[in-house]
């Protein structure tokens, strides 16, 4: 039986003291549940699409009114069950047990295709979650800000300790020239940035409109490329991205004049990346840096060369798999071209679309010429736990993620990195929905955030709880060969095991809410992801349950890079008390 469409409306998450649930322990995943469909944070929230032009919050708006309901009654020691979006039943567990069970898009390996997915999604019988979507804590533009951030910060030390192998060396620009273990950890290197450099991008939609803000984070200039100008539009209006352009001509003068003078500007520019992208590498525009952010994870989300965005979707809806080819055309285009960036001298990387993926199936041989970010700037990283730490405020008062950021500026005083991404943070970042903030913490760093938060809860420093959660990109918690996994150092790319063994974990561990997604930013077939989030409500009980949950869930990314060989998770699993069996 398929879930019968109602009316949709406009959502937005309660503020302040005065709760509609049982709890605050399901007040929480009831008010993020809504703020991922408030329209300051979702992409169609009328279509419950809350971000990757299909990640749903819930499977329908019949479906969304039942768990509404559902957690609006739901009492301490019971435990709601959602499958793809929709919910479907409730058992009495425990307090320690997690509120909510959430599983999204999961299809049995050999029925795991775009096809088949969207021919049981007409059916009304799943939906897809993306990561943080279908999971209630997306945050906006800032939940991928900071990751985006790292990710340029870590370009930036990469391109500051390159060294020229000789003018006729087609190599020498090549992602993998330098290790970024040996790179990223030099002290000296520390304080690179981007200054003088001219990044190109496409993609400014929910997860791409953070790439502009990220890179003059890092004092770099950027062009942005989106078919989309209501995009641009929006991201201006949330001091993303500075200005943009129909012309360009105009936004090259613009980015080449801020490039020379070593000044950091974001311009977009309308258009479609394909033909954009091969445009300036035909006219050797001088070009440092070129990634891509578009949804390409899912060819019906990606415009192709000769269709306007007017007729876009009605073209996708009514043949799926001819606009499929025609995109997968495009993208190869696009592709090719940054690969002939790449050909040139210039920085280029995938930044976990599987465009390259989607361009190979286009006819493009050379599509995995340039490497995934994971593998080329961020692994060393999740060798020690560390990843995208995210908290919202469910008072919906900025001061208390003001007073949050003190709190980790005190807690970690020697990480400058750290110290520089929060003050930034505090003066340009646009709270979207409930104010939040993130930050990159690792294996034995989490925990001591969360115990904060839940003291200044207890306190009456912070108005109302907080609740603590991820991205499902985090150093444990997803397979996904063609990004957080890609080129593990043991081959074990596609083993899926330890997603799901990181949500058994954090149920176990007294997680708030709990879920195990299929697809994620990449699509169908493509990746298994689990997420997290806890509740902070200044209670003993929830004390207990942050110590464990934040301990234990990057815990997790360790002893996965301590399974695949990576010495430096070896290292810290020694020095923080990490058991790890085989290495006993």
């Amino acid at each position: 039986m398929t879930d019968a469409p109602t009316t949709a409306r406009t959502v937005r998450a309660a503020r302040g003291t005065t709760i509609t649930a049982k709890s605050w322990q399901t007040e929480a995943p009831l008010r993020m549940l809504m703020n991922n469909l408030d329209p300051e944070v979702a992409e169609r929230p009328e279509d419950l699409i809350v971000y990757g032009g299909t990640g749903k919050a819930a499977r329908s708006w019949e479906a969304y009114d039942a768990i509404v309901r559902t957690l609006e009654t739901l009492d301490d020691d019971e435990t709601l069950l959602v499958q793809s979006g929709k919910p479907v039943g409730v058992f009495r567990t425990h307090a320690w047990a997690p509120r909510v069970l959430i599983a999204n898009s999961n299809l049995v390996g050999d029925w795991a295709t775009w096809p088949e997915f969207r021919r049981l999604e007409a059916l009304g019988l799943t939906m897809y979650g993306q990561m943080t979507a279908g999971s209630w804590i997306y945050i906006g533009t800032q939940g991928i800000l900071q990751g985006t951030y790292e990710t340029f910060g870590a370009v930036a030390r990469k391109l500051a300790a390159r060294v020229p192998r000789g003018a006729d060396s087609p190599t020498s620009a090549r992602a993998d020239a330098f290790p970024l273990a040996e790179v990223g950890n030099s002290a000296q290197l520390a304080g690179a940035t981007l200054a003088g450099t001219l990044t190109l991008t496409g993609g400014c939609g929910g997860m791409g409109g953070a790439q502009p803000l990220a890179v003059t984070m890092n004092e770099g200039v950027v062009l942005i490329v989106d078919v989309d100008e209501s995009r641009l539009a929006r991201r201006v209006e949330h001091g993303y991205l500075d200005e943009y352009t129909t012309d360009l001509d105009a936004a090259l003068e613009r980015v080449l004049a801020a490039k020379a003078a070593r000044v950091p500007l974001s311009v977009g520019v309308v258009g479609n990346a394909a033909t954009v992208f091969t445009e300036l590498l035909e006219r050797n525009v001088p070009i440092d840096i070129v990634t891509d952010q578009t949804s390409a994870h899912d060819p019906l989300h990606y415009l192709p060369e000769g269709v306007s965005v007017e007729e876009w979707h009605e073209l996708a809806a009514s043949d799926p798999e001819a606009f499929t080819l025609r995109a997968r055309a495009s993208m190869a285009k696009q592709v090719a071209a940054m690969v002939g960036f790449q050909d040139a001298g210039a920085e280029v990387f995938d930044y976990g679309n599987s465009i390259r993926r989607e361009a190979e199936l286009g006819g493009f041989e050379r599509a995995f010429a340039f490497p995934g970010f994971v593998p080329a700037y961020i692994r060393p990283l999740f060798a020690e736990g560390k990843g995208p730490f995210r908290w919202a405020a469910l008072s919906g008062d900025p001061a208390d993620i003001a007073a949050t950021d003190r709190a980790i500026l005190e807690l970690f005083p020697e990480d400058e990195h750290l110290r520089r991404w929060i003050t930034q943070a505090g003066e340009k970042v646009h709270f979207e929905g409930l104010p939040a903030r993130i930050c990159w913490l690792g294996y034995k760093e989490r925990h001591l955030a969360g115990l904060k938060f839940n003291e200044m809860v207890a306190s009456g420093e912070l108005s109302a709880p907080v609740v603590i959660g991820r991205d499902h990109l985090d150093s444990g918690s997803v397979a996904s060969p063609y990004r957080e996994t890609e080129a593990m150092a043991d081959g074990s790319d596609a083993i899926a095991d330890w997603p799901l063994l990181n949500a058994l974990l954090n149920t176990a561990s007294g997680a708030t809410w709990v879920s195990i997604h299929h697809g994620g930013g990449v699509g169908i077939g493509r990746s298994i992801h689990a997420g997290q989030v806890i509740v902070a409500d200044g209670t003993p009980l929830a004390a207990e349950k942050i110590e464990r949950v934040l301990v234990n869930d990057p815990g997790t990314g360790v002893m996965r890079h301590v399974d695949a060989g990576y010495d430096r998770a070896r290292e810290v699993a020694h020095e923080r008390g990490l058991r790890i069996p085989m290495e006993e």
